[in-house]
């Protein structure tokens, strides 16, 4: 799919990050990158190739939700 970059961002008050990945590392498609708690956030930035199929603001569910499709 190409390089996609994604940045998980500490809320204020807990500061609860798991991160399982590691940097530079290549990942397929359904592996676990970490997760999230109390208000952290995950921002995902992907190549202009991807259609989106979320909406701003929407709630998105790991292993459920499809963000978007890579068009070939």
């Amino acid at each position: 799919f190409g390089s996609m970059v994604v940045k998980q961002i500490a809320g204020l008050v807990a500061r609860r990050i798991l991160c399982y990945a590691k940097k530079n590392k290549k990942m397929l498609v359904g592996d676990r990158l970490g997760f999230i708690r109390f208000g952290s956030r995950t921002d995902i930035i992907l190549p202009d190739r991807v259609t989106l199929s979320v909406e701003l603001d929407q709630k998105v569910y790991g292993g459920q939700t499809i963000i978007g499709k890579y068009e070939v």
